[in-house]
């Protein structure tokens, strides 16, 4: 698909629609343009254009740093929630990307099913930003590389832990190994595991290690994401059994190394997957790779637009 009749158009739909260099230069820029607002400077280099949001998963931290960080673009944001559109509700997704792509010059989906974002974007005419499907979650991966450029340098070489449900987040880890060349190590319960061909397509830079504590020796991050996440709530209670052991606490950050970071998406349940000593303690990171969203999704407008 092309841009009326233009170059072929960019989406990001997984941290693997870019090259290694493309991310790492886009984190770079995510940090500049930070510093740039700290510090009073206007640029509105999306002047008059125009992200359309749809949202048919909810959240508090997309919805803000995606509308915040157009605007300060000088752009504008069109939220539309799932009770807005026919987005899978009678009108073809197909026909939903050929009008709403018409009209609008960058789409941003929150949904469930990861073949509908790709089935929008194979029919769009502006680039489609995946804000998070049940399969991935590459926007949140961007500000976590982000953070970790910020306060530890370049990831190459390190050791990542990740701890809990092999889900969208725990997958775009696994692709995140792969695009910035770290190992990864995967604590989670049998029957958690993350998605085979996902898994098996990053070879041995990641592994599923059974015992939490043993899957954060030596560790230079360690992340982890709620038990049950939006849509299985009803598995809450036997996930809590499940995952009991699968804890991010003083004792598992004790197996890391003596300065590892620790990140979490949010929002967080502090006493289920991560305890307050951890997320609560003066030097926490957590705080900046929220805001860090803001940023680095700043970063990737200015680079799927600007073209």
């Amino acid at each position: 698909m092309t841009a009326q009749g233009t170059q072929p158009v960019r989406h990001f739909l997984s941290l693997l629609d870019l090259t290694p260099d493309e991310l790492r230069a886009l984190i770079r820029r995510a940090s500049e343009l930070k510093r740039s607002l700290r510090a009073g400077e206007i640029h509105e280099p999306l002047k008059n254009q125009t992200l359309g949001m749809i949202f048919e998963k909810s959240s508090t931290r997309t919805r803000i740093s995606f509308e915040a960080g157009i605007t300060q673009l000088g752009g504008h944001a069109l939220f539309l929630s799932s009770r807005d559109t026919q987005l899978g509700r009678g009108e073809p997704i197909e026909d939903s990307a050929r009008v709403i792509s018409r009209m609008v010059d960058c789409v941003m989906i929150r949904t469930f099913e990861h073949a509908k974002v790709e089935l929008f974007a194979a029919h769009s005419r502006v680039p489609v930003i995946n804000a998070l499907t049940d399969l991935l979650h590459p926007c949140q991966l961007l500000a976590d590389m982000q953070t970790y450029l910020e306060h530890r340098g370049d990831i190459a070489g390190k050791t990542v832990t990740w701890v809990g449900d092999g889900n969208n987040m725990c997958h775009s880890y696994i692709n995140a190994a792969r695009q910035f060349d770290f190992r990864l190590n995967i604590a989670c319960p049998v029957g958690h595991e993350p998605n085979a061909a996902i898994l098996q397509a990053a070879g041995d830079r990641c592994q599923v290690i059974r015992d939490p504590l043993d899957a954060a020796s030596g560790a230079d991050l360690v992340v982890t994401d709620v038990w049950a996440s939006m849509g299985q709530e009803e598995e809450q209670r036997q996930r809590a059994v499940t995952f009991a052991n699968y804890q991010v606490n003083d004792q598992l950050m004790a197996q890391a190394q003596p300065n590892a970071l620790f990140m979490h998406c949010l929002p967080a349940h502090r006493g289920e997957e991560v305890t307050a000593s951890v997320i609560d303690r003066p030097d926490s990171v957590v705080w900046d790779e929220a805001e860090n969203r803001m940023h680095s999704q700043k970063a990737l407008l200015e680079m799927l637009l600007r073209r």
